[in-house]
């Protein structure tokens, strides 16, 4: 029976958000494990100010971040959830409910069912929104399945199946490919709806201009070669 619970926040330089963030989190699971890639602010103090295990993963971007956290986590069931303040807190025992049931193995949250403030904004945002919403469409198209959403880094799996996915990537493009590797490996995936918040404190690590093209090339990659 799956009855344990790993939160996992990765995080980078997020000391403005990170204090917030895991006192929301905080009675939804039974451990919260920050994954640091390598910050130069107080994230890592503030994290075991209160209480959290902090691990530091190898540098490399928020892939390998989720990857050390699948290995370093106690728990059956492992939750990740961003530390700039996006995610709704309180929509975490949705995320987990289907997997408790047995009806999934991985539990999407999804913006597009939930809403987004980034739905209202500049060019940069809508050109995210339009290319996250192309991808699924193609991604839907090569299973003949019908999902919102691709890329949220609000999801739970089943620690089990996360570590035979062999995940690769480096960078966010990580969670696109959990998603289409789970699809490929014949693991259920659930949708809940959950609004997403502008960032709370900071700048967005993410810049569309250098990363665009990596999230076609991985959309490629792992729908159409082994």
């Amino acid at each position: 029976m799956l009855n344990k619970v790993t939160i996992v926040i990765p995080t980078r330089n997020e000391e403005l958000n990170i204090r917030n963030v895991i006192t929301q989190v905080k009675g939804y699971g039974d451990e919260i494990l920050v994954v640091d890639g390598h910050s130069t602010d107080r994230t890592r103090e503030i994290a075991q100010e209160l209480d959290c295990r902090v691990i530091l993963d190898n540098g490399v971007g928020k892939g390998d971040g989720i990857r050390c956290a699948l290995k370093a986590a106690e728990g059956d069931i492992v939750l990740f959830i961003d530390a700039d303040g996006s995610h709704e807190a309180k929509d975490i025992p949705e995320l987990l409910k289907p997997i408790i049931e047995g009806k999934a193995d991985m539990v999407v949250a999804s913006r597009f069912r939930g809403g987004s403030d980034e739905f209202v904004g500049g060019i940069e945002k809508l050109l995210r929104i339009v290319g996250s919403n192309i991808i699924t469409t193609c991604i839907n198209y090569r299973f003949g399945i019908w999902l919102t959403e691709s890329q949220n880094g609000f999801r739970a799996i089943r620690r089990v199946v996360g570590l035979k996915l062999d995940l690769k990537e480096n960078i966010t493009t990580i969670e696109q490919e959990m998603t289409i590797k789970c699809l490929k490996k014949g693991y259920r995936i659930v949708e809940v709806p959950s609004h997403e918040y502008a960032r709370r404190c900071g700048d967005s690590k993410i810049k569309l201009q250098k990363v665009w093209f990596r999230y076609i090339y991985s959309w490629i990659k792992y729908c159409y070669f082994p």
